[in-house]
């Protein structure tokens, strides 16, 4: 063999090797800019199309850019439609089959309607509200579309029509608030500009206002017969002042009384007709009280009951004891799907229209998030499972085939942490699920740092769905654990109102015997020990630090910690009356369920972390907190998203916030 062949096997052969030793990495920080983001899965009238949305993080330019996508419901490559620069969203077929419609901000003119013409061409704006347009429906004859839109602000300059000279214009007015419930969160103060039903004709180009009032309106859907029109609306004297919320019938025109169709004191929503027009199913919400602890059922109600006899809503799901959601009947009106809740999965299953037993449709160890019907049965999920981002699935005879394969070439390259589940015995008898996350090619009796990851809620799970945060922090060799304790849905009402007024007391026994069950597994140093989370994931590191010591670092992401100084500043003074009562009549309970009384505990270096612009858990919470940890001289540091409100989104800030949660772990847990 000459020495050139001979050179150019060994260099053939080190360099395969370095391929082979580079196929898979961990995840990065950076790599959120790569994952994609599946949302929206929508069957075509005739079956053989599914359209989607497909969000991506964009770097350049520091926005989400989301554009509609479509794939065979048979299988086969994606077809982008929209480059989705402005945000193209909410994409629905009309019935007919000739048009795709979607919402967009294109033109800067707020979310509008805009076409894509099957048959070709470029999407053209179909409406232009000056409040502009939040959701929409196609009628049955795709003659029309029921539309929510937000009355017009009158000091917008989209109201005049023309570009301002700021310079020249008169000082902004004073806000002047008479509202009961006076701010929200990502909203701001509350006017009284409300949200609408309209009726946009597309042969005409007109549109009528079909509700009005000092009440906000959701969720329209059409009766089969295009005669009629279902929605959801507070309607109540004082809306402000309750969780009232009914479903309505109004013919789909200009001065119409809505109709009352559900009179419980609760939340009833999500309305959808039979095939043949004669009932509505809906959500029917739990007891307003017991306000988020409650859980809700799927029921039904006729929609023309006798004259002179009321609505007599039917629940179909009696002692399911479940969160559900998203109600839709079957083609042929035999039963109602819906999405279902129960213990770290999410299902979509249904109920036959006479009651009964519930049916699972699509089960397993994952998270149905979402879901679409076809007219002869065709059945589409966008579900994920905790080794795969959400991606739309089919269901054949049974089985879930998946169609979008959105991020499969980009996670190939990557080695993620392997996950599994472990269960807690406390001391009290209850048994708490979490999710165990290693890193990528952890050694069975290595012991590894651990973060205890809280879950925002506190009425929500981890579920067995993709978790990034969990992946990037195990990618830097930490073991994850994400408990779902006593307070989280997912095992009915009684484990939700376990913690009623009584936060950071047992969900807090509960994630330190998960720690505890990972440290007895081997897999846990107990000696680094980290915790942390976001919203509510947030309030209990705060009531964990003030309780214990064993943990070297903590991220308390937009909580809060002084209750009494919340009322009033927070968009949840219904839920704190309803659970905590007055502040100034239950002093002492308001006193005793706020960490920040308990704060000179704390010896854990804690990062605080909110946006700017938090109504949800006001920015307020984390400056008490930090300057509270600053006096006592506990290592602390304050991070402030400016323009943020309680989710962070410019995709800059999301980097800088992950990559903050690596620093301050690796500086206490790793330091040696």
């Amino acid at each position: 063999m000459n020495k050139r062949l001979l050179f150019l096997l060994v260099s053939f052969f080190l360099a395969a090797a370095a391929v082979l030793g580079q196929e898979t990495r961990p995840l990065r920080v950076d790599d959120i800019f790569e994952l994609k983001t599946v949302r929206d899965p929508r069957i075509s009238p005739e079956g053989d199309w599914v359209a989607f949305t497909v969000s991506t993080l964009d770097a350049e330019t520091d926005t989400t850019r989301t554009g509609i996508h479509m794939v065979p419901f048979a299988g086969g490559e994606a077809v982008r439609l929209t480059a989705g620069d402005k945000g193209d969203t909410h994409p629905r077929w009309s019935p007919d089959g000739r048009y795709l419609a979607f919402l967009s901000s294109r033109d800067d003119t707020g979310a509008q309607v805009w076409l894509l013409d099957r048959r070709g061409g470029e999407a053209v704006r179909l409406t232009e509200y000056k409040g502009g347009v939040s959701a929409f429906e196609w009628s049955p004859e795709s003659r029309r579309l029921a539309l929510i839109v937000t009355d017009p602000d009158p000091e917008a300059e989209a109201e005049t029509g023309e570009k301002r000279d700021r310079a020249k214009d008169p000082p902004p007015k004073p806000i002047v608030i008479d509202r009961l419930q006076f701010k929200r969160d990502g909203v701001g103060y509350l006017t009284e500009r409300r949200r609408h039903i309209h009726v946009f004709d597309l042969e005409t180009r007109t549109s009528i206002q079909v509700t009005r009032g000092p009440y906000d309106h959701s969720q329209p859907v059409w009766s089969p017969d295009g005669s009629r029109l279902a929605f959801t609306g507070n309607r109540t004297e004082e809306p402000d002042s309750n969780f009232n919320e009914d479903v309505f019938i109004v013919a789909p025109t200009e001065n119409r009384e809505p109709r009352r169709l559900t009179t419980s004191e609760g939340s009833d929503t999500s309305p959808a007709f039979s095939p043949n027009g004669r009932w509505i199913a809906y959500l029917a919400g739990g007891d307003p009280r017991e306000i988020w602890y409650a859980t809700n059922n799927v029921a039904v109600v006729g929609v023309d009951p006798e004259p002179g006899v009321p609505p007599r809503p039917r629940v179909l799901t009696e002692g399911l004891d479940r969160n559900l959601a998203a109600p839709r009947f079957s083609p042929d009106g035999t039963e109602v799907l819906f999405l279902l809740e129960d213990r770290n999965n999410e299902h979509l299953a249904a109920v036959s229209l006479e009651g009964g037993s519930v049916r699972r449709v699509a089960s397993g160890e994952r998270a149905v998030l979402d879901f679409d019907l076809g007219g002869r049965g065709e059945t589409v999920v966008l579900e994920t499972e905790p080794l795969r981002p959400p991606e739309i699935s089919a269901l054949r005879e049974g089985a879930l085939e998946r169609i979008t394969h959105i991020n499969d070439a980009f996670l190939a390259g990557i080695a993620l942490g392997p996950i599994e589940m472990i269960h807690a015995p406390g001391t009290d008898g209850t048994v708490i699920d979490a999710f165990l996350t290693r890193p990528p090619g952890h050694r069975e009796g290595q012991r590894l740092p651990t973060l205890l990851r809280i879950h925002g809620g506190p009425v929500a799970q981890f579920s067995n769905g993709f978790n990034l945060e969990w992946q990037l922090l195990a990618a830097q060799g930490y073991a994850v654990v994400g408990a779902n304790p006593r307070g989280s849905s997912g095992r009915g009402r009684d484990f939700s109102y376990a913690i009623w007024a009584d936060w950071g007391n047992k969900d807090f026994r509960d994630v330190m015997d998960a720690v505890d069950r990972v440290i007895e597994t081997g897999v846990a140093d107990p000696d680094r020990l980290g915790v942390g989370g976001w919203s509510y994931g947030g309030i209990l590191t705060n009531y964990a630090i003030v309780q214990t010591d064993r943990f070297k670092a903590a991220i308390s992401g937009s909580s809060e910690v002084n209750y009494t100084a919340n009322y009033g500043h927070d968009h949840y003074q219904r839920h704190w009356e309803a659970e905590l009562g007055l502040p100034w009549e239950n002093t002492d309970l308001w006193i005793r369920i706020s960490p920040f009384f308990r704060v000179a505990a704390v010896t854990t270096p804690t990062l605080v972390m909110c946006g700017q612009e938090d109504w949800n858990v006001p920015l307020q919470n984390s400056e008490q907190l930090y300057q509270a940890l600053r006096r006592l001289g506990v290592e602390t540091q304050l991070v402030v998203y400016p323009g943020e409100s309680h989710g962070i989104r410019r995709p800059s800030f999301q980097r800088d916030l992950y990559q903050r949660y690596i620093d301050w772990y690796d500086r206490y847990l790793k330091a040696e």
